[in-house]
């Protein structure tokens, strides 16, 4: 039976270290809190007044309760006063010499059979465990920020760790109203072990001017579902404190993925370390806070300068799912479009999946017969591609393969008149390709919607080496007027969105191929731990492992990153014919 901890340690009052003392006497629980000196406890007293103060404005505490609460803490600045505690938990800076010389005193303080725990979120506590006369009586217990309201924690075991204690503190996590989950002493843990992965590329990203920092961070959100962009996050986290983290991973792992950018390290030095200095990646209005102003870097609000092509009535080739997503997309914001398929039939079918999506909106309310009749008389339909001869644009939304575009690419740019667009909705081609089979390349471009398109916001335009400024303006016009939020990039495998997400999904799939965690714990500690909307495997299970498993071969043979080969156990699941959901089975099952 696990162990029912009445008065607990916190040694270091941060940020982290009174948000856990805070979480603790919430629920209940004594705390004894340390900090290096009295200035510091005081600091930190302060700071868990305010924050239970913010709780009882908001009505989410009473007063009594918060009376209560505060008499369960006590904090100052002598370490002897933990030595009762049966646990303690460090949190003070991310400095291994440092934590070494605290978990050393409090071997010599503690009972004998007292747990240690330590909050750290990248260094090895393996080596911290050593440190003490008890490793086997050591534990990760790494909460994340801000600790009073973020519901997960990584309960972090060595390979002597005991069981009991690993099982005592997991009682008490859920005891705080936490989702615990327990994985192996690895660099970053879990969550960190992907995020920084991600936010690391990103930075790569800004640093190799491919996309500019607020395209990244809208592209993540809006094609994601993410709460913020990468470059934002990182922000929020601290440049210091990212630099030393993946700085740490890299140094255990070896992956050159955790190498710290150059720019990022550059930014650190100039002490742009985000919103608690007031600048990192962007401007914020003072330190500490969230409000972003303007900066040299900020695009200008009152949009494009320069000429645009007129659009008025646009063509939709495909039938499918993204196809008939797309014809509603423009038929909704009032142009004239034209639906072709490889049969008048097909192209009728199409037109019918639109009716039905319309039909769903007007029995839900959201729009009345007229305005639904109106769009529906806005879109013709075809069997032959020569009804789009006077369109102009095209938005080609067909098969995933390279010839069968081509080959579209080539009869459009026979059968559309000059200087109307063609653009392809591919999600990892080559744009270029498409272009070449032209005699136009200036015209073509990237339109990559994402699925399902009348309700995702964003549209990557991506353009080639030969696409024409003035066509990339349109079609940032064209999104504008769509109500679609257009973030541009070069023509580069995965583009923006693609190539942040399938690496980490990747990586995701390696950590479960190396049973360091379990499926589910991996995708708790994603969705609970980073509040992304679903865990990698079950995103992984919805994408599709066959598509999935082709983006990722496509990223790695153009960039060739080790890091970035597709990881083993997702190539044996599609060999295996467990491709997610749509088969009832891929990482998970859903047969039942």
């Amino acid at each position: 039976m696990a162990r029912e901890f009445t008065t607990v340690g916190v040694v270091g009052l941060g940020t982290m270290g009174s948000g856990i003392a805070e979480v603790l006497a919430r629920h209940g629980i004594g705390v004894v809190g340390v900090e290096v000196d009295e200035e510091g406890a005081s600091r930190a007293r302060a700071a868990i007044e305010k924050s239970t103060r913010r709780a009882v404005d908001g009505g989410k505490m009473e007063e009594a309760d918060r009376d209560a609460l505060l008499a369960r803490i006590t904090v100052g600045s002598d370490l002897d006063a933990v030595a009762g505690c049966p646990l303690v938990i460090e949190a003070v800076p991310e400095r291994l010499d440092l934590k070494v010389s605290i978990f050393r005193s409090l071997n010599d303080l503690l009972p004998e059979d007292a747990i240690l725990g330590t909050n750290t979120s990248a260094l090895s506590v393996t080596e911290l465990s050593v440190a003490t006369g008890r490793p086997q009586r050591v534990v990760g217990t790494h909460f994340f920020n801000p600790a009073p309201v973020q519901p997960f924690i990584e309960v972090v075991r060595t390979v002597v760790t005991e069981q009991s204690v690993v099982d005592d503190v997991v009682a008490l996590a859920e005891r705080l109203g936490k989702q615990p989950v327990v994985c192996g002493d690895k660099a970053g843990f879990i969550a960190n072990a992907l995020l920084f992965g991600y936010l690391n590329h990103a930075v790569s990203m800004l640093d190799g001017k491919y996309a500019t920092r607020e395209d990244i961070d809208a592209a993540m959100v809006y094609g994601c579902g993410y709460p913020m962009g990468p470059l934002a996050l990182l922000d929020l986290i601290g440049l210091d404190t990212a630099y030393e983290i993946l700085e740490t991973m890299y140094q255990q792992s070896g992956d050159r993925l955790h190498s710290p950018v150059p720019l990022l390290k550059h930014m650190v030095a100039a002490g742009l370390t985000g919103r608690k200095v007031g600048a990192g990646f962007y401007t914020y209005e003072a330190p500490g806070s969230s409000t972003v102003v303007d900066d040299a870097l900020t695009p200008a609000r009152s949009g494009e300068s320069g000429s645009v092509r007129e659009l008025s009535t646009v063509g939709v080739v495909g039938s499918g799912t993204m196809a008939t997503g797309i014809v509603e997309v423009f038929a909704k914001s009032g142009y004239e479009t034209v639906v072709v398929a490889r049969t008048d039939e097909k192209a009728a079918a199409a037109k019918a999946k639109v009716e039905k999506s319309l039909n769903r909106a007007v029995s839900k309310g959201r729009m009345d017969e007229t305005t639904r009749d109106e769009i529906l008389g806005r879109i013709t339909t075809a069997g032959a591609r020569d009804a789009l001869a006077d369109v102009d644009l095209v938005v080609e939304a067909i098969a995933e393969e390279l010839s069968i575009k081509q080959e579209l690419f080539a009869d459009l740019d026979r059968i559309c008149r000059p200087g109307a667009i063609l653009a392809t909705t591919t999600s990892s081609l080559p744009v270029i390709e498409c272009a070449a089979a032209t005699s136009r390349p200036g015209d073509v471009i990237g339109m990559h919607f994402f699925n399902p398109a009348p309700i995702m916001r964003l549209v990557e335009v991506v353009t080639t080496v030969s696409t024409d400024a003035e066509v990339a303006r349109t079609v940032r016009d064209l999104c504008v007027r769509t109500k679609k939020v257009a973030v541009t990039c070069s023509d580069r495998a995965g583009f923006i969105v693609n190539a942040l997400l399938f690496p980490y999904l990747n990586d995701a799939v390696a950590m479960l191929d190396a049973h360091y965690a379990t499926i589910d714990d991996i995708d708790t500690a994603m969705k609970v731990g980073c509040s992304l909307p679903m865990g990698p495997f079950t995103l992984l299970d919805v994408v599709g492992l066959d598509v999935s498993l082709a983006i990722q071969q496509t990223l790695y043979s153009e960039f060739r990153a080790p890091g970035w080969k597709p990881a083993p156990l997702l190539e044996h699941l599609v060999t295996a014919g467990y491709l997610g959901r749509k088969t009832g089975r891929g990482f998970k099952d859903y047969s039942a």
